[in-house]
């Protein structure tokens, strides 16, 4: 019965970590010009990236490009 807590905080660690790297890359390397298309590695970026996985890092990018527009 402990066993599905601890599985869903292991996962949505792993999540969170994973879609940060994923953040931190293409900051990095993809868009280094853009300073206005970057987006932050703060507490709203983990949850979202811990919460939704790869399209919740999508989703910020989408968001960020949509504000930019």
């Amino acid at each position: 019965m402990e066993q599905k807590p601890v599985s869903f905080f292991v996962n949505f660690l792993i999540r969170a970590i994973l879609g940060m790297g994923v953040i931190f890359f293409i900051n990095q390397y993809v868009i280094p010009d853009h300073n206005a298309w970057k987006v932050g590695l703060n507490a709203v970026s983990f949850l979202t990236s811990g919460g939704l996985g790869i399209p919740g890092v999508c989703l910020l990018y989408g968001i960020l490009i949509y504000q930019n527009l």
